[in-house]
């Protein structure tokens, strides 16, 4: 049965070097898809492929 699920968005800003903006942007152009939606995207896989190891985080 088709369920429609709401999911949650919070509004954070981010500063990012400005060369990195214009090449997600373009890449986001050549793609089709939304600056948002790809940087979700991206952060997304780099989480899912983040090497956590077993040593402790430095803050």
């Amino acid at each position: 049965m088709f369920q429609v699920k709401k999911v949650e968005h919070a509004n954070k800003t981010f500063r990012m070097p400005c060369e990195l903006i214009r090449e997600l942007e373009k890449l986001a152009q050549e793609k089709g898809v939304s600056l948002n939606q790809l940087v979700i995207q991206c952060c997304q896989y780099a989480l899912d492929h983040l090497d956590r190891g077993d040593e402790p985080a430095e803050h």
